[in-house]
């Protein structure tokens, strides 16, 4: 029995009613995209005879994932204006979602004013038709990256731009906002919630597995191994008392969670859990707040592209220097299972975990994941709140520490580049040279509470 057909056949077995109608639903789709696959072929012609004079290029933005879909988007605007690896002749660009399923219809709505995205309809035949004639005639055609790319130059490259963020970033301004009568709508929910104009709030956004949980039955697919990201909602409660004192208001982001956040105090709303959320006041919180606290997920590129800061707890370490100069990083702990002992920085590298981005990867190694305590979460957000407000006083340690910590971290990043073209994990560390070079021009702070309180981590 052919491979395909077979794979089919048991996911309608173990998936049931629910898998049969999702098939039969793609199935049904694929037929009525059929005209536009020969459509697209004498469409290709005429771009591909236009190239010379017009080069016509194109995006499949991933629309699954809030992350994604934010930064993509944000991070191309960026490398246009700084005319960044840009085509040297005359060029358009289209984009296109590239799923059916939009996990936030106000973050489209507001790109759709700053960028050309035409139907999926009509795209996803043009762009995979491309691709096919590309391998045909061609084979795999490098992008200006050095990434391997299908769709040759009609292909819009944003592996480039999703290395070099963080230094695109802050020299321009968010290139999607709110007209009038969103600010507007936005004010009044915010009133609603009884939070006064001008007064100050954070989002903070714990990931759980309950989001991705909900697709299981209809992908059959195991999310688990993106388990070693989680955190409990029940240890960032320390954390939002102090930001409430500190006269903060706080919304506990999600768009579906495990468990609630338990607090009485009328200044940290539950919001995940609120009848109030929506998918446009996802994007105005993360827009408007003073500062995100975030667990390394997708929703944090949200205030990211509207340059907020973000307090992180960082997993895996080595994407740590990644972040803006305004961020601040702290990361979870990692401890050898059999003797239970705190690993060193190094020995986070030297474990082959700083890059794990499967919870196998540190089950294989014998790395077992620590949560943070709620004392260093508080400790990290009051750290941020006074760097903002401009309170914080750098000690000659704190510097010496960072500096130590840095120096240390950027060692075992050159290693690994040394080492790059042996390495099995070639998706994940073909960007090390770049992000090294990102952390040369970038000041991200790793929290100064927690290299002082955990000295033997700095080695």
């Amino acid at each position: 029995m052919n491979i395909n057909l077979r794979i089919h056949l048991d996911q309608i077995i173990k998936g049931g009613l629910i898998v049969v109608i999702k098939k039969l639903r793609s199935a049904f789709y694929l037929l009525m995209q059929s005209p536009f696959y020969l459509f697209s072929i004498p469409l290709l012609i005429i771009i591909y005879l236009l190239r010379p004079w017009l080069l016509i290029r194109w995006y499949g933005l991933p629309c699954g994932r809030i992350g994604h879909l934010a930064l993509d988007a944000e991070l191309y605007s960026c490398r246009r204006d700084a005319k960044i690896n840009q085509p040297s002749q005359k060029y358009i660009d289209f984009f296109f979602l590239e799923h059916r399923y939009i996990c936030n219809r106000q973050l489209v709505k507001m790109q759709r004013r700053s960028i050309t995205i035409l139907p999926a309809f009509l795209m996803v035949p043009l762009s995979n038709t491309n691709r096919f004639i590309n391998l045909c005639i061609k084979g795999k055609v490098k992008s200006d990256s050095g990434k391997k790319s299908l769709g040759g130059q009609h292909e819009i490259d944003i592996f480039v731009q999703k290395s070099f963020y963080k230094i695109i970033m802050p020299k321009s301004s968010p290139h999607i906002s709110f007209n009038e009568e969103e600010k507007l709508k936005g004010k009044t929910i915010l009133n609603e919630f009884g939070i006064p104009e001008n007064a100050k709030f954070v989002c903070l956004i714990v990931r759980d597995s309950a989001y991705l949980d909900r697709y299981k039955n209809q992908t059959l697919r195991d999310f688990s191994y993106h388990n070693y990201r989680d955190c409990d909602i029940d240890s960032f409660v320390l954390a939002a008392e102090e930001l409430a004192a500190r006269g903060y208001y706080v919304f506990r982001m999600g768009v579906k969670v495990h468990k609630p956040l338990k607090s009485s105090n009328p200044r940290i709303i539950d919001y995940a859990n609120s009848k109030m959320r929506s998918d446009f006041m996802d994007i105005y919180l993360g827009a408007n707040c003073t500062f995100c606290i975030s667990t390394s997920l997708g929703y944090d590129t949200i205030p990211s592209i509207f340059r907020k800061p973000v307090a992180y707890i960082y997993i895996p370490v080595g994407h740590a220097q990644l972040q803006a100069e305004n961020d601040l990083v702290i990361v979870k702990h990692h401890l050898n299972k059999k003797t239970k002992k705190k690993l060193t920085i190094s020995e986070i590298f030297s474990s082959n975990v700083a890059f794990g981005h499967y919870s196998v990867d540190y089950q294989n190694n014998n790395v077992e994941l620590q949560e943070n305590t709620p004392e260093e979460i508080k400790d990290l957000v009051t750290e941020m709140d006074e760097r903002i407000s401009g309170s914080w006083k750098e000690t000659e340690e704190d510097l010496l520490l960072q500096k130590k910590f840095w120096h240390i971290f950027e060692g075992h990043m050159k290693k690994l580049i040394i080492l790059e073209p042996e390495n099995p994990h070639q998706g994940v560390f073909s960007q090390l040279r770049v992000t090294y070079d990102i952390k040369k021009n970038t000041n991200t702070k790793f929290s100064s509470k927690f290299l002082k309180n955990n000295l033997d981590f700095i080695q």
